[in-house]
């Protein structure tokens, strides 16, 4: 007879695409094992075509909406991945065992504020399916995961075409490379671009576009998510920040040229991709303020924004094939 689990992710895009391998895990052990899994509202959809996923519980504003629910079920073992105050709040109230990701916030904080890195060498995913091995859940290498309905179609103007998918999106500005940067990857490469961001990037992508010599296709703000997942899976190539859709180009198994700015793979969430050949990392190395945060700020504390600012913008266009 199989257990019943309950994953606790909240948030974001890229954390979630990070904790597929556990519910596969889980479902590898034995099918009859039941999975569900919780998280806001707005990142539903990022979980809900998963076949290792039984259930998807989310909540919009507060967890009382579910909580109920969530008690009813009563669980055999909640697996924390978020590990914070809500989470724990959450965890009490269900009293059954609970398996905690550590964070190594201590470490992290370490490395941003003195940098020294004390981290181990170990990819966040990989630390994730490390809470599995208490419950003697066998891990596998197949990398990450991401389910798009199959009536999510791929943009029109795409279908039969080779390009490459340049995520321009963010949610700090410290994580997003220039509007000038972009624009000269776009004219010095003869790729066909296609940019992905959301409706906070049509200004730039529009930038872009009126600076650019006509190889480029802008649908920031224009698709959904999940269509905007499904481009990434056609693309020959992805160029992206540090960001969620990066991680959805890895569960892809992309080819992924990654720029980094305030943040550095040293913390442990670069893509996590079989092949390593296809993991190529563009940053400005040896900048001493880097990283000057796990997460990205609104603006460059330091003003000089070097760390994307510096990028050559060779490194990259030597990559695309």
């Amino acid at each position: 007879m199989g257990r019943k689990y309950l994953v606790i992710r909240f948030s974001s895009i890229g954390d979630i695409v990070l904790t597929t391998p556990v519910m596969r895990c889980i479902k590898k052990q034995s099918p009859s094992n039941e999975v569900h899994f919780v998280t806001k509202h707005t990142f539903q959809d990022l979980v809900l075509n998963n076949p290792h996923v039984d259930k998807v519980y989310a909540f919009k504003s507060s967890l009382k909406e579910i909580i109920s629910e969530l008690v009813n079920e009563k669980y055999d073992v909640v697996i924390d991945l978020h590990h914070n105050l809500r989470s724990r709040l959450l965890t009490f109230q269900l009293r059954c065992p609970v398996y905690r990701f550590d964070k190594l916030n201590f470490r992290k904080w370490l490395l941003v504020q003195f940098k020294i890195n004390s981290l181990p060498r170990v990819h966040i995913v990989d630390r994730y399916l490390a809470t599995l091995k208490k419950l003697n859940i066998e891990i596998d290498k197949e990398g990450l995961e991401f389910y798009i309905p199959s009536q999510i179609n791929l943009f029109h103007a795409l279908i039969e075409k080779q390009y490459t998918a340049l995520v321009i999106g963010g949610t700090h500005f410290t994580k997003k490379l220039p509007s000038s940067k972009v624009i000269e990857i776009c004219n010095q490469s003869v790729q066909q671009f296609v940019l992905i961001g959301g409706k906070e990037e049509i200004e730039t992508a529009q930038e872009i576009l009126n600076q650019t010599k006509g190889n480029v296709l802008d649908l920031c703000g224009k698709i959904s998510l999940l269509e905007s997942a499904r481009v990434i899976q056609h693309a020959s190539q992805v160029v992206t920040n540090d960001t969620g859709m990066m991680h959805i180009a890895a569960a892809f198994q992309k080819r992924i040229i990654s720029v980094w700015g305030n943040t550095v793979p040293e913390l442990g969430m670069y893509p996590y991709l079989k092949n390593v050949d296809d993991n190529i990392i563009v940053q400005v190395k040896n900048l001493g303020c880097r990283p000057c945060s796990k997460i990205g700020f609104a603006d460059c504390p330091k003003k000089h924004f070097n760390c994307m600012n510096l990028i050559d913008v060779h490194q990259i266009t030597k990559q695309l094939t």
